[in-house]
Formats: C-alpha cells, structure tokens, sequence
C-alpha cells in the first residue's frame, strides 16, 4: 500500500480545523495501532492468494471429486446429482408455461409465452418477491403456502388473450436452487438446506408433493412439468437460443455449477438408456472442499458460524451470501486490536451480515477521488463518519482481496467443468466452441469480480483455447429455462404437434 498524504481543508491558505478523521489517523500513528491495522491486512492478503500454480490445484482436485461423486451416491463431496434432465431445449417449444425460482432470500414468478419454430420467446412477464426471514427458518407449510399465494396472485393477472382448455393444467416449471436428489424430471427429495434456510422437516422430504399440496389448498390448477436445480434451468434457457452451451454456473446468494455430460461417464446411472446419449449434472459445487483452498481464520469463524458448519466451504469464499461478511470480520478485528475506527468498536460493526456484498460492490468500484461512495456505505451502514482518506482505501483494498479470491476461485472451477468435458484444450482439426451461461447478481452486477474472473480464466486456459470458450450472461436463466423445461415436459406434448 502506497503512502497517501492526509489531506487537511484549507480556506485562503489558513488550515482550518483538522477533522475527527485526522485526529484518529494522527493517535493511531503515534500509538504503533496503525502499523498493527496494516499487518493485518497484510496477513490476510496473504492468505487469500491464489497464484495459478494454487489455482491449478484447486480444479484438479475439484475434478478428482467430480468423478468420484459421478461413480456412486454418497462418494464425494460433490454431490453430482442427476437431473434427469436427458432431452434440452430445441428452440421449437410452444405455449403458455409458468415458472417458480426459489433460489435464495427472494424468489421469483414467471409467465413464458414461446412460439414455437423460429419464433421464440413471444413474451415474458415475471415478478419477484422477498422472503421473510421468519419463514426461513420456520415451518414448511409457512413457506410454501407463502409461495403459493404469491403465485396464485401472479397467475391472476394472466389476461383474457390465454384461455385454459378444459380438462387442462396450467404447467410449471420449478426451478429449486437447493441439493436435491431426483427420482425423475418432476420429484425430488432435499438432501439439505444452504444460504440461511433451516426447516429440517423438509429435509428427506419430496419437495413437489409440498409445493403440490399447497396449491391444492389454495385452489390453483397446476402441476409441475420440470424440477431443475437453479444452474440445470440456466443451461436449457441458454440452449434454447443457442446450441453451443454445454454449461451453466450460478454466481449470485450461492454459487453452483451443471454441465451437459455424456451417458458412459455416469457409472452411477442405472435407469434405461438414454436415447440422447447423454444427461445434464448438477454438481453442487459449492460443497467441494480442499486443503488447496485459500482459507483464512475468518473463513474458518464464519463456518462455525452458519447453520452448516463445515458444508457448502467453496461456496462461503466465491458467492455473494459470504463476501461482505469476511469483510466485515477482517474491520472487527482492525477495530478491536489496532482501534481502527478510534477508542471504541463501532456497534453496527459488531452486526452480522451487515455489510452485504452490494455494498462491498459498491465500496470496491468507487472511482471518486475522495472514495465518497465509501465514506458515504461507511456512514450510512455502519454509522462511521470518522475516516480519512487513508482508511478509506485501505477498506476498498479490502473489497478488492475478499472479492480478487472469490473470482480467482471461481474460474478454477469453471476450469475444473472444462476438463471434465474435455474442453480445456485444442484438438487438431477441431473447431469447437464452447459457451457456458452465467447467471447470478455477484456476476452481474459485481464488475469487478465479473472482470477478475475472466481474465483468470482466459490465464488458466492459454489465448488459443481461450478464444474458443465464451462466459455469457443469462438475465433470468435459471426461471426461463424451467419453464422451457416444463414445455419440454408437457404432459400435453404430443397432442400439441
């Protein structure tokens, strides 16, 4: 870190009263205590690092896990769970389907018209709606009777241009951004909860049949058509506009990954032959663990901390749910041991989960001189007004580690994917392209990170294999392709053609 002058107002070259931020600056100075803040910092940028030899590392031993966990149930850390989903998109699909997103602290509702051949997504309406953090952590009937009404309310609003024949459901496709071990394209039981959901009850439980019951209470005539976990939905919403895509990664609340994989690489896979030859993976890869990951002791605070300790680890260092709180640990303790932020540790500091990724986001992309974006997070959230210049970047340099490990990890597991595809590298005479559909909010939204990521992974690959792999972004992947899914699906398929 570069030394950086304190800046002092001065009206017709009279300084005038030196601010509460240079008067904490000038004791921490004095005392050695800023001196221990910036040991620290570089303790922990220390031990985020991810050279590429690490990197490397990393997507080899996630692709150990990977065929480990495709060999048989149970046999890895990385769950590899069949999809069922053995036929993707064609571009041809055509109706009126509905789409249900449960991925996270909101979840979203969707209307998909398609066209059918050559003409596409005809229209789309969606609404998304917040989740109580009471229901969370309540009772699966409280939740899924929630949801239910706020889809009920959405189908209401359908419109007089869409009339259901008689003897007709309307069909959905649910997309469930959770483990989940499928028994076919429209059931599946949830091996566990993650990102702050806690309702053991559900848990062995068959999550169709919940939702199902509900909207039989609540009187609304629909079936599901689809089940797919939220990276399973996003790769068939990218093939259905394009057949290059062969993967989807989730970078948002959580972060996951499928990919499309061939029948005989499937030992596990005991069902009849699949006509296509091959089957779409979820691979629950925020689970993988490694002793080649990066972790510091505010990682290892943070699990113990959560509901699962000691699961979902890559996902706390890479996805959006976890960012700003290792942040947040790191400022606690410069408070606490180097008096930071002066005397006394601010209260809002000692509030978990209260610096989320966005404002992490927005703090490490600040580009005023005076970093205003960060003073004003800063004062806002935290009720910290006291901050120099100084301290002010030394936070955005704290973004910037936190978020430059997250992405760095991130393209290894993509790299990871690649290999298991045999997409890492050139094969003579072959011209292929390969397009992996990204979605999510830290993806989207998190520049920087987006940034870091790819040009990681364009280091990893090498430029000629690079130019052959393409990271596109999905708005609405995982919805939109449930319900081309349930179109995919549809009951009333083979009367429609």
């Amino acid at each position: 870190m570069g030394k950086v002058a304190v800046r002092v107002a001065v009206v017709c070259g009279v300084a005038v009263a030196v601010t509460a931020a240079v008067v904490v600056h000038r004791k921490m100075k004095k005392s050695g205590k800023w001196e221990k803040a910036m040991e620290i910092v570089k303790e922990f940028e220390e031990k985020c690092a991810t050279p590429i030899s690490k990197l490397r590392q990393v997507a080899d031993a996630m692709l150990v896990e990977m065929h480990a966990g495709l060999a048989s149930e149970g046999g890895s850390k990385l769950k590899m769970l069949i999809s069922y989903v053995d036929n993707l998109p064609t571009g041809n699909e055509k109706g009126l389907f509905y789409a249900l997103d449960l991925g996270g602290t909101n979840f979203r509702v969707l209307r998909l018209h398609l066209g059918g051949k050559g003409r596409g997504i005809v229209s789309k309406q969606f609404e998304e709606v917040s989740i109580p953090r009471s229901l969370m952590t309540g009772t699966s009937d409280a939740l899924f009777d929630f949801i239910v009404a706020e889809l009920a309310k959405f189908v209401a609003q359908e419109g007089m241009d869409f009339e259901l024949r008689p003897g007709r459901q309307r069909e959905l496709g649910f997309t469930f951004s959770f483990p989940v071990l499928q028994s076919s394209i429209s059931s599946g039981t949830l091996v566990r909860w993650t990102k702050g959901f806690s309702i053991e009850e559900t848990v062995g439980r068959d999550v169709v049949a919940k939702l199902t019951k509900a909207m039989e209470k609540q009187g609304l005539n629909m079936r599901v058509s689809a089940f797919v976990n939220d990276p399973v939905g996003t790769l068939a919403g990218g093939r259905f506009t394009n057949n290059d895509v062969v993967a989807a990664v989730i970078l948002g609340t959580g972060s996951n990954a499928a990919y499309v994989e061939r029948a005989h690489a499937i030992p596990k896979w005991h069902g009849l032959p699949l006509k296509s030859g091959e089957m779409v993976i979820n691979t629950e890869w925020g689970n993988f663990k490694s002793s080649h990951l990066p972790l510091t002791e505010y990682d290892h605070e943070l699990d113990t901390e959560t509901l699962h300790p000691g699961e979902q680890i890559y996902e706390k260092v890479t996805s959006g749910m976890y960012l700003g709180e290792i942040v947040r640990k790191v400022l606690r303790r410069m408070a606490e041991e180097a008096a930071f932020f002066g005397d006394t540790v601010p209260p809002k500091l000692k509030v978990p989960f209260i610096l989320g990724t966005p404002i992490i986001s927005a703090m490490h992309q600040d580009t005023s001189p005076d970093l205003k974006v960060v003073a004003n997070r800063l004062k806002d959230i935290l009720e910290i007004s006291n901050t120099s210049l100084k301290m002010r970047k030394v936070i955005v340099e704290l973004c910037y580690i936190v978020a430059t490990r997250g992405a760095r990890l991130s393209a290894a597991g993509i790299l990871s994917i690649l290999k298991k595809m045999g997409r890492d590298t050139m094969r003579e005479g072959e011209k292929q392209r390969t397009v992996i559909a990204m979605d999510g909010g830290l993806y989207e939204h998190y520049t920087e990170y987006r940034n870091c990521l790819e040009n990681t992974l364009n280091e990893l690959l090498g430029k000629e294999v690079s130019e052959t792999v393409v990271l596109e972004l999905a708005n609405d992947g995982s919805g939109i392709g449930a319900a081309i899914l349930a179109a995919c699906h549809s009951k009333y398929l083979e009367t429609d053609e």
